[in-house]
C-alpha cells in the first residue's frame, strides 16, 4: 500500500538575511558577498515588493539538502520584515558546487500552491525476488496542489507484490482531500524489467557470416619490371640505318 509522509512544515527553519540596497546590486556586488561568506538572494511574493536580500549559504544549504528539500517552508526575517518563506530556485557554481544565488517567495499558509514531491518505492518487489526480473523506477516525482502545511517530504510507494506485466501508476498512489494531484493519473511510476543478454554466435554461424561476405576485389599492383617492359613496348622502334653504297 502507498502512503504518504508526514507534512514537514512542522519542522520550521529559521533563516536571517539582510536587505541589500538597489544601488549594491551587479556581478561586482555579488563577488564581494561571496567572498564575505554570503551570497545575494531576492524575495517576492504575497503581492508585496520584491526585495534585494543577502543570506548565509550553509542555512540555504542545510534546508536542501533536508528531507523536505527545497519545499520546506521556514522563517525568514530580514530586517522589520518575517514572513514565512520557500526556496523557488538556485544556483551552483558549476566547478565547485557553491551556492551563487537564491530565489525566494513569500508562503501564506491559508493559499494552497503547486509543488513538486519525491516518489520512494518501499519493499522488495516480488518480480526481482521470486521472477529474476529488475525494479525500474520511470517517474521519480509528481506535482501535486495543497495547502503549505500539507505538504508531504515525499511518498512512498509499496512495491512488494509488483511482478511482471504490472505497472504501477500515479492512481496507485495514495489520494486524499488535502492533496490534489495535477500530474495524470496514468503516468506510469514502477514496473519490472528484464534484461536481454548478448548470444555469442556459434561457430557454425560465424562460419556462415564469413562466407556470405562479400569478397574484397583484388588489387593488381605493377611491379618495376612489368612497368619497364611496358615502357619498352610502348617506345618507338629506332630506324634502321641505311646501309653505305659502294660506288
Amino acid at each position: 500500500m502507498a502512503t504518504a509522509t508526514k507534512s514537514n512544515a512542522e519542522q520550521t527553519n529559521m533563516v536571517e538575511a539582510r536587505p541589500r540596497q538597489d544601488a549594491a546590486r551587479g556581478k561586482n556586488e555579488a563577488r564581494r558577498l561571496r567572498v564575505q561568506g554570503r551570497i545575494p538572494a531576492v524575495l517576492y511574493g504575497a503581492k508585496k515588493q520584491t526585495v534585494a536580500l543577502e543570506v548565509d549559504p550553509k542555512a540555504i544549504g542545510r534546508i536542501l539538502h533536508s528531507e523536505s528539500g527545497h519545499n520546506t517552508i521556514f522563517d525568514l526575517v530580514a530586517g522589520a520584515e518575517k514572513t514565512k518563506a520557500m526556496i523557488v530556485d538556485w544556483q551552483y557554481e558549476p566547478i565547485k558546487g557553491h551556492l551563487l544565488h537564491i530565489d525566494l517567495k513569500r508562503i501564506a499558509m491559508d493559499q494552497r500552491l503547486r509543488v513538486k514531491v519525491p516518489i520512494v518505492l518501499v519493499g522488495e518487489a516480488e518480480g526481482v525476488k521470486t521472477q529474476g526480473g529488475i525494479l525500474e523506477q520511470i517517474t521519480r516525482e509528481i506535482e501535486i496542489e495543497c495547502l503549505p502545511a500539507d505538504i508531504p517530504g515525499h511518498i512512498d510507494l509499496d512495491v512488494t507484490e509488483l511482478v511482471f506485466t504490472v505497472v504501477k501508476r500515479v492512481s496507485d498512489l495514495p489520494h486524499s482531500e488535502k492533496i490534489k494531484f495535477i500530474t495524470d493519473a496514468n503516468t506510469p511510476v514502477a514496473h519490472i524489467v528484464t534484461v536481454k543478454e548478448e548470444v555469442a554466435p556459434t561457430p557454425e554461424a560465424a562460419a556462415d557470416a564469413a562466407a556470405a561476405a562479400p569478397a574484397e576485389p583484388e588489387v593488381i599492383k605493377k611491379g618495376k619490371q612489368e612497368t619497364e617492359e611496358e615502357g619498352a613496348e610502348a617506345a618507338p622502334e629506332a630506324p634502321a640505318k641505311k646501309e653505305k653504297k659502294e660506288k
